[in-house]
Order: structure tokens, then sequence, then C-alpha cells
């Protein structure tokens, strides 16, 4: 499959930020020193006394904006993946989730794709982070076009929390310009009858990619792009899984408690299906070119193909 062309999610996400502070005036932001990387630096131009840079001072960050969500703001925080779910945890899980305030909580530079800053700055534990904690929604889109309408419909909703994992690296655009997130529902962008390719972020491209050289072969895949990682949408895959009867999940994440664990932890007890997890295992990442860490870990169409090969295996 050829694309288009290549956008940043991080960069939909400061046009669409600074674009919606004129529609509504309870938005405010609030970023621990890095509104350049972040690109909420386009809303600091755009609404001055609306933003707010902490410093290098995160749980102070989070504080502050469960206060301004008890007080009728809707405000946006953001920061790297690192230090928006690790570094302040803690506070995430005091202040905001167990008294589901609704902050929202956007981080960019998560994964891999980070590149050349390390294993140090590759966050590859934040959807395992966010998706324990209750009252946490955890969303992950696959392009830019959707990451620009996910943030609109977290500006609009007051029901709670919610976690919305961005990248560094410019990837893939697979929706037209007008095409809307759906909050909670999956999207089958392929349909296919031998296997499930479930992926989210990044690697909903690469199974596109993936499913072209399949089909070579004679393998048809279905492709899901799980963007709303919590709640899942667990309709749509157990169905997709009963028509193939086997599944490959992809994510730019520890392959423990992200999206392939909950695939199957669906799985098992709804309808148990063999399960191959792509994603990286009990690793961390290193300093290195996105695309060359990518293939280096198995997160490229070689490595997914070679583990839809696998699974199919599996279904004796």
């Amino acid at each position: 499959m050829t694309f288009e062309r290549k956008a940043g999610t991080r960069d939909a996400y400061g046009k669409t930020l600074a674009a919606l502070g004129h529609e509504d005036p309870r938005i405010v932001v609030l970023t621990a020193d890095l509104a350049g990387s972040t690109k909420t630096g386009e809303f600091a131009v755009e609404h001055p006394d609306r933003f707010f840079n902490m410093g290098v001072a995160e749980a102070n960050m989070i504080g502050t904006a469960a206060g301004m969500a008890m007080s009728g703001y809707r405000p946006f925080v953001s920061t790297f993946a690192m230090f928006a779910t690790g570094k302040v945890w803690e506070q995430i899980r005091q202040v905001i989730a167990y008294p589901n305030v609704p902050v929202r909580i956007v981080a960019t530079h998560a994964g891999l794709t980070v590149g050349e800053d390390g294993a140090s700055h590759q966050m590859l534990e934040d959807m395992a982070n966010m998706r324990v904690l209750p009252n946490l929604r955890v969303i992950v889109p696959c392009d830019a076009v959707e990451a620009a309408s996910a943030i609109r419909y977290v500006a609009a909703d007051d029901s709670g929390p919610v976690y919305v994992r961005l990248s560094r690296a410019p990837f893939p655009v697979l929706h037209a310009d007008d095409d809307a997130f759906q909050f909670g529902k999956a999207e089958v962008l392929a349909h296919g009858a031998d296997v499930t390719i479930a992926g989210c972020g990044i690697m909903v491209s690469v199974a596109l990619e993936a499913r072209d050289r399949l089909n070579e072969v004679g393998i048809h895949a279905e492709v899901i792009n799980v963007s709303t990682l919590k709640p899942l949408d667990r309709e749509t895959i157990i169905e997709s899984a009963r028509k193939t009867r086997v599944v490959v999940t992809a994510e730019e994440h520890q392959i423990t408690n992200g999206l392939g664990s909950a695939v199957c932890e669906l799985l098992s007890e709804e309808l148990p299906t063999p399960v191959v997890r792509v994603g990286i295992d009990d690793r961390f990442g290193q300093s290195g070119n996105a695309d060359a860490l990518l293939s280096h870990y198995g997160l490229d169409v070689d490595g997914l193909t070679v583990a839809v090969k696998q699974a199919i295996a599996k279904k004796g």
C-alpha cells in the first residue's frame, strides 16, 4: 500500500488545540517546559493568558490541572510520555483518576520512534501505566487526522480523565480529512478471513502494508485500528476473531499490559483464540534512527509478516 503523505500526530495536536482555544474559553493548557516539542506553543501564541509553563515540575502541573478542572476549566497537560505517565503516576492516580477529574493528559514522544533520544526517553510502558488506572480512558490515534478529531472529542467531553498518546515522528495518514474519531469504537480498515491484525498508533499503517504483502501469498488479513485502548471495543474484536480464528496484535509498546494484553484478556474470557503479540518483549529501547529501530525490534512490515505466518500456524 502506498500512502500519499505523512504527518505528525503532535503537529495535528498543536494546530487543533490552538483552534479550539478560540471556540472554548474554558480550555487551558499546561506544559512542563516543553511547549515547542509538544506543539502546545501554538496555543501559547494565540492564547497567552490561558497557557501555563509550569517548568520542570510535572507533579505540580498535574495538581494544578486537577484544581483547574474542579473549577470549571478544561485543562490539557502535555509533556513527553516518559514524564507524563511515569514521573507523575502517583499524582495522576491520587488527584485525577481517583476523584475522576476531567483532565486531558496528552503526551507526545511515545514509543521507539523518539529515535535518537534513546532508551531513557523512549516510553514503552505508558499505555500500561494509564490503562491500569480506574476511570482513566486511553486513546492512541493511528494518524494525524484521527489525532485532531480525538482532541476535539476530548476537549468537549467532561465525563472523566483521558490519556492521549502521540508520537514525535510523522507517519502515514490513513484517513480522509473529514473522517471523525469514534470514541470506544475499533475501526475495521480492511476485511479478510484468514487472520485479524489489531493495531494501534503507527502500527496500523504497518499492518496495512503487511496486508498487501500477505495478499501476494494468499493470506487475507483483516486490519483493525484499535485507537481506543480503554474501553476496548469488545464486539468488533470478538466478531473479527470469530471469523478469522487467529489474532495478531501490533503496538509500539511493551507487549505486557498494552494492546496485546487487553485483547488476550478479552478473548480468553469470551472466545479463546490463538494470539501472537507484536511489540517490545521485556526490553528497553536504544538510540537510533526511528525506522531502523522499528526494524531492529521487529515492528516493521517484515517483522509483522513473519508474526502473522506464525499465528496462522497456531490455528491448527
